[in-house]
């Protein structure tokens, strides 16, 4: 999609080409600087986090705590996955690949404990 292409030539070096075929390349090289990735991963993400409980409210504990608890668990994640060593080995991305299934079902556990906020403040049932 062209809304992909865009983005990624703001991250990618200047690797990706204009058109098919073609020879020029374009790309910012964002991911060239570990400060401003960072800046701009977490920067979106915590858009999203803010959208997110904004529009929703918790319904018990679980909404609440469980919501914190996966916003801290995911940003820990990011901040391991562009810190820390590459993986030891391709067993090692197939097994972190295939564990994000737990965090799919951990977000959608704590959606079931949470509920929408309608625009004027009243809470959905």
């Amino acid at each position: 999609m062209l809304s992909h292409w865009v983005l990624d030539a703001i991250v990618h070096r200047p690797d990706l080409p204009l058109a098919p075929g073609g020879s020029l390349r374009l790309g910012l090289g964002l991911w060239n600087s570990l400060t401003s990735t960072l800046a701009v991963e977490f920067g979106l993400y915590a858009v999203g986090v803010w959208l997110y409980w904004k529009t929703t409210a918790a319904r018990d504990r679980a909404g609440s705590i469980g919501f914190w608890a996966l916003v801290t668990f995911l940003a820990l994640i990011e901040l391991a996955n562009v810190l820390g060593p590459p993986p030891p080995s391709v067993a090692a991305v197939t097994a972190s690949a295939q564990a994000v299934w737990v965090l799919v079902a951990w977000g959608y556990w704590v959606d079931r404990h949470r509920k929408p906020v309608m625009a004027g403040g009243a809470a959905g049932k």
